[in-house]
């Protein structure tokens, strides 16, 4: 008897993977042929840095889960504290101030 769930399992992970390794494809051969500096670029680069921006002050001001346990205060004062890290060095100032950040939350986890 032939497993139907079995198959198509796999020809789900094979069209995946297919699709995927297409996509790069066409995205090494096009690489070369694109102006990173163009208006789209400029465009995309600032609708994922608003992203980004607005999902991480989503997480400080309104938490789901564990971190919603958090006082606000502390959230708010764990990240001016991590910005003041990263705009002190301008030189490698992100993984300092990510690990500020993470080392204090952690703190507070296991103190509270």
């Amino acid at each position: 008897m032939i497993d139907w769930e079995a198959n198509v399992a796999w020809l789900a992970l094979i069209g995946a993977s297919i699709g995927t390794y297409l996509c790069r494809a066409v995205g090494v051969m096009m690489a070369g042929r694109l102006n990173p500096e163009s208006e789209i670029f400029r465009w995309l680069s600032a609708v994922t840095y608003a992203m980004v921006a607005s999902l991480s002050v989503r997480l400080v001001i309104l938490p789901v889960g564990p971190l919603a346990t958090v006082p606000w205060w502390v959230r708010v004062g764990v990240c001016l504290l991590s910005v003041a890290v990263m705009m002190s060095r301008p030189q490698r100032r992100l993984v300092p101030a990510l690990l500020t950040g993470t080392l204090l939350m952690m703190t507070y986890g296991f103190m509270a």
